[in-house]
């Protein structure tokens, strides 16, 4: 019977070589194991997160629910035909075991993918490449266990919807869902390289005055590895800590002719080209970069190491502001393929403002001239940071001012609430997060109707170079994901017009509400935070006066409860406070809020 353990140091299981535990763990050998495993308290009950070998996991702190790992080892061969070899390996088998065995048997497919740190089953979810071949290339069929249906499922190498760094199991619609159990490989017997068409390994028939064989190509990418990424039990890394980003041909002619000289490019697809990220993090200043325990590696810049007691936290840093230097020099947005894992959330409060903000223009009352900053008051959003995300909810029209006070690197993606100006007036400052990508907007269909009319000039066929470019993904009142992380809209109306708040994990943000059904409450059940909007003490047919929010609040019991959507009506941030029960108090623009998911 496999045990679950508790507390369990689980840093063997990474390669940051960064101190971490989980709340519990267990490691199973077989389908009855995990069968078993599911069923469980501790899996039904918590967030699980299944890992492989942990060389692209960064933890921002321990990890406060089950991680499994598997440990279901063993390779099988069958011989299709003179030209077909067939190899099953299981999910737990290290890659580099599994090359090896590979070359051993002079079968060729993988060669160019020795060296690299991680585990079989990962090496399907990921799919992994280097030196111009991936693992989608010699991948047959991949065998999962279903944690819905509780059965083993099999999906074919076309089913398995393979992309950069990406395959179906990394897709928000069943990411999670399926634990890889074993990966069939198809491979070619005779020992001739799979490809020799990439970077250094042109060369090497040339160097070695003959056609090589697939050892030598192994020999020659474990040297090249070696010399240029650092080895896991030495110095703490994930290996390539950036994907390499996909821009348009034109973009790539802007960079070339912009005085960089020779731009390391590579096709990828019609009028498109990818980019070396270790050439952009380069020239953008940012090699031997440290902060804290963290640096940008002097001889590979796009990998981050651990160079002596650094933190989740320390790396995360480093890599915003990779991006931040990246994006200022390039207009290009670097993306992460480290997965960054943690099961807090992180809420700064951008803006706690009316539609027109605190001190309101021409006003001269008591609040308006206040002198304590918990006064000024920008149009009400925030910044919610949990599983590696930058999450936007509502870009106001005092986005572009609140993102410079942050020095936001990046965002994910945005949500919105509603159409009115004080909530989507800041769209047009999303600019800068667009740069080589659409930014991912999930709203209702009628706001992204709205949006299409007032900004016309961002979904032209031929839209003017510049413009903020987006991603609209029309959401309807269930739950939705954005890279695996749950979001749930809560609909509640803002007098008579249906509008969205959002509840991720134990967090809610309800803003402009002045009614909450009681199907809708439900939802809202076992907060540990709740932000939610009181106007002002009179009454108004829109939003909810303090009075109703303090209402709402003992109705809902969150275990804290902040107040938000604040017109100068609602005094002074002093006077509120002296005002509010004990659990509640009102935000103020800038705060830090932490909650779980």
């Amino acid at each position: 019977m496999v045990e679950i353990i508790e507390n369990k140091d689980i840093t063997s299981f990474t390669t940051f070589g960064i101190p971490v535990k989980a709340r519990y763990f267990a490691e199973y050998s077989s389908e009855r194991e995990l069968l078993a495993l599911s069923r469980k308290e501790e899996f039904l009950n918590n967030e699980v997160l299944h890992i492989g070998g942990g060389s692209n996991l960064l933890f921002l702190e321990d990890f406060g629910g089950l991680v499994l790992h598997s440990a279901i080892k063993g390779i099988k061969e069958y011989r299709k035909d003179d030209e077909t070899v067939y190899a099953i390996a299981g999910a737990g088998e290290k890659w580099t075991d599994f090359v090896d065995w590979c070359l051993e048997r002079n079968l060729a497919g993988v060669e160019n993918l020795a060296h690299i740190p991680g585990e079989v089953g990962a090496s399907a979810i990921q799919n992994v490449g280097a030196y111009g071949v991936e693992v989608k290339d010699v991948i047959h069929a991949v065998e999962c266990f279903d944690t819905q249906t509780r059965k083993t499922v099999r999906f074919s190498n076309e089913e398995c919807r393979f992309g950069y760094r990406d395959s179906m199991f990394k897709k928000d619609d069943v990411r999670g869902r399926y634990y890889v159990l074993r990966v069939s490989f198809r491979l070619r017997p005779g020992g001739i390289p799979m490809s020799l068409d990439y970077g250094p390994l042109k060369s090497l028939k040339e160097r070695l005055g003959k056609y090589p064989t697939i050892q030598e190509v192994a020999r020659e990418v474990t040297n090249i590895r070696k010399s240029k990424l650092p080895e896991p039990s030495e110095t703490g890394s994930a290996g390539s800590f950036f994907k390499n980003p996909v821009v348009p041909v034109h973009f790539y002619k802007k960079i070339k002719n912009g005085g960089f000289g020779d731009v390391p490019a590579y096709p990828a697809g019609e009028g498109m080209v990818k980019l070396s990220a270790a050439w952009l993090i380069d020239k953008a200043g940012m090699k031997g970069v440290r902060f804290g325990g963290a640096m940008v590696y002097d001889r590979q810049p796009l990998v981050i190491v651990n160079a002596g007691g650094a933190s989740g936290r320390d790396v995360m840093e480093l890599s915003d502001e990779i991006i931040r230097r990246v994006r200022t020099k390039f207009y290009i947005t670097l993306k992460p393929e480290v997965n960054f894992i943690d099961t807090g959330i992180k809420i700064t409060v951008l803006g706690t403002g009316g539609s027109k903000g605190t001190p309101e223009l021409g006003c001269e009352c008591h609040v308006c001239t206040s002198d304590d900053i918990r006064d000024k008051r920008l149009r009400s959003s925030v910044l919610v940071e949990t599983a590696g995300l930058r999450l936007l909810i509502d870009p106001s029209p005092d986005f572009r001012q609140q993102a410079l006070n942050l020095r936001l690197a990046d965002i994910d993606a945005v949500l919105v609430t509603h159409s009115h100006y004080d909530h989507v007036g800041g769209f047009d400052d999303l600019r800068p997060f667009c740069g080589n990508e659409d930014m991912p907007i999930y709203l209702r269909s009628d706001v992204n109707a709205d949006l299409h009319r007032r900004l016309d000039y961002c979904f032209r066929e031929h839209p003017y170079p510049g413009v903020p470019t987006f991603k609209m993904n029309i959401i309807d009142n269930n739950p939705f994901y954005i890279n695996g992380l749950k979001i749930v809209p809560v609909e509640v109306m803002h007098g008579k017009l249906p509008i969205y708040g959002y509840r991720i994990g134990k967090f809610a943000y309800i803003t402009d509400a002045s009614h909450i059904s009681e199907e809708e409450k439900e939802k809202l059940e076992g907060l540990d935070v709740l932000i939610i909007n009181s106007l002002r003490d009179k009454p108004h047919f829109a939003h909810f006066s303090f009075d109703q929010a303090m209402d709402m609040i003992r109705d809902l019991s969150p275990n804290r409860a902040y107040l938000t959507h604040l017109c100068h009506e609602a005094g002074c941030h002093a006077e509120l406070e002296s005002r509010v029960p004990a659990g509640v108090s009102p935000a103020y623009d800038g705060q830090i809020i932490l909650s779980t998911r």
